[in-house]
Order: structure tokens, then sequence, then C-alpha cells
């Protein structure tokens, strides 16, 4: 616990609120700016004497997960702000029981946006929660899946007959499965109480042997592909640049496929524009 900075942090996000941001009559006018001590103690259910300790660094232990939710939610710390907290105090901050799986509007209107670039947005669970016309094209349609089979890691273990099969074409399957398990297995450690996120892991553990030999492996890192070739039926091969971006806010990925300007891969990503989906039907 960084016991100096951690009470220099309090201190300044209790000087920037006023009474009224935490539901408190204004009252007599204030010497110093901002809440009272006393104030945030009350607001985050601890003894005045121990928030003192902490803002001035002489707090014997460090502060348990409650404590530190209670005075986040005394000080309106925003998520990133909270984070903060628990780093400075040694602790590891509580996360939402559930993962998110809605996709802000902003990021809905970039994938419309995107000239001849392939992006859909994943999930903590791989599903494929938002598309662009050329992410269909490429891959599949997903607005006529049901959002259970937009789940690209049941499509990478379970549709697939064997585990050499082809995920869309793709000429690295054996490392994405191999860099799915890998993510469900820190997004379970993220969420341990979420029914979908355990729900997949056991079905995936029971259906596919693969699945299971991997998990059982416990790995945890594994270097980033950076490229990757889909073999299309209609337009042939396309290598494309990958991009993978994490919108942290919601726990998140935006995944981008680009090719280089005048390649060939990026004529037939603009031939692809233009067949729409009819060219992933090969997919279905």
């Amino acid at each position: 616990m960084d016991k100096q900075e951690l009470g220099t942090f309090l201190r300044s996000r209790r000087e920037r609120l006023r009474p009224q941001d935490v539901g408190l009559p204004p009252g007599p006018r204030r010497r110093t700016p901002g809440l009272r001590r006393e104030e945030v103690a009350v607001l985050a259910h601890i003894s005045t004497e121990y928030y003192v300790r902490l803002e001035q660094g002489r707090a014997a232990s460090r502060p348990s997960g409650d404590v530190l939710a209670g005075i986040a939610g005394a000080l309106l710390l925003t998520e990133a702000e909270s984070d903060h907290l628990h780093v400075l105090a040694g602790t590891t901050p509580k996360r939402v029981p559930l993962h998110r799986r809605d996709v802000r509007p902003s990021i809905i209107t970039l994938l419309e946006r995107l000239p001849q670039t392939v992006g859909f947005v994943m999930s903590a669970t791989f599903e494929v929660l938002a598309w662009n016309d050329l992410a269909a094209a490429l891959m599949e349609d997903f607005a006529t899946l049901d959002p259970k089979d937009r789940n690209l890691a049941r499509r990478a273990f379970l549709a697939a007959e064997s585990a050499d099969a082809p995920l869309y074409g793709v000429s690295d399957s054996a490392a994405f499965r191999h860099h799915v398990v890998l993510e469900l297995r820190a997004t379970a450690a993220r969420y341990p109480a979420d029914p979908a996120v355990i729900g997949l892991v056991d079905e995936l553990r029971e259906a596919s042997t693969d699945f299971s030999r991997l998990w059982e492996r416990h790995d945890v890192r594994a270097a980033p592909g950076l490229t990757k070739t889909f073999r299309h039926p209609t337009v042939g091969e396309i290598t494309v640049d990958c991009d993978s971006l994490a919108l942290t806010d919601r726990d998140q990925r935006l995944v981008l496929y680009s090719a280089p300007q005048g390649s060939p891969s990026a004529e037939a990503l603009a031939l692809l524009g233009v067949l729409g989906t009819s060219a992933a039907e090969y997919h279905q």
C-alpha cells in the first residue's frame, strides 16, 4: 500500500466535491473547498478517525475491499478512479458480476463508417455483438443468427467437424482456438459468478475434447496474431492485418481487419463490399 499517494488521492477527490453533489445541504460557508472528512466517513459507513488516518497516510493496515468500495461511492469515483484507488491500496478492485453485452452507440456508428475495413465488436465471451456489412460478407450474416450462434468460441470448437477444420476459411484456426481458451480463462477469473461465462466454459469442456485439452494446460498468455488469411470461395484468398482494440469501459474488443491499399487483398475486400452478404452464404 502506498500510504502517502493514497492519502493525497483521497484528499484531491474529496476537495473537488460540493455538499450538494452528494445530497448534503450546503450549510455555512466553508473555510476549505470540498467535503469535510467526517462527511465522507458518514457516506462511506466508516469511522471518521479511520478515514482521517487514511488521508493522512497513517493507517496501520490496508483497507478492505468493502471499505474502499464505500469510499469510492462516497467520493463519486469513476470506474477508472476506483481502480486507481485499489491499486494505491494494494487490493484487487471488485468487478461487476456480469459481463456487458451492450455496445456504445458511438462504436456502432464507427463500424458503419469504416471504409473497406472489416469491423466487429466481441464480448468477453467471444459473442459478436455488432458488425459492419463487410464483416458479414467476409464471415457470415450475423443478423440471421440467434445471439447464441454468434459466439465465435462455439463456432470454433463446436461447429467444426474436427479440431483442424477451418473457421470461416481462416488460416490460423488452431492458433485462434488456443487464443479463445486463454481469453475465456481470464474472463472466468474476472466474472466468477456470471452464469453465462460459467455455462459457456462448462459447455465447451463437455462437448469439445480439444477445448478440454487446452483448458487443462492452464496457459495464460499467447502472442497476438498480426495477420491472417481467409480462403473465400467467391473472391479467393484475402490476407488482412489484424488489430484488436480494447473497449475497457465494457470489457469488449473492437476487431478490425484491413489490407494495404492497392494490394490484391484490398481489391478482394472491395469486391466483397459490392457482393454483400450473399458472398458469405458458404459459411452457413
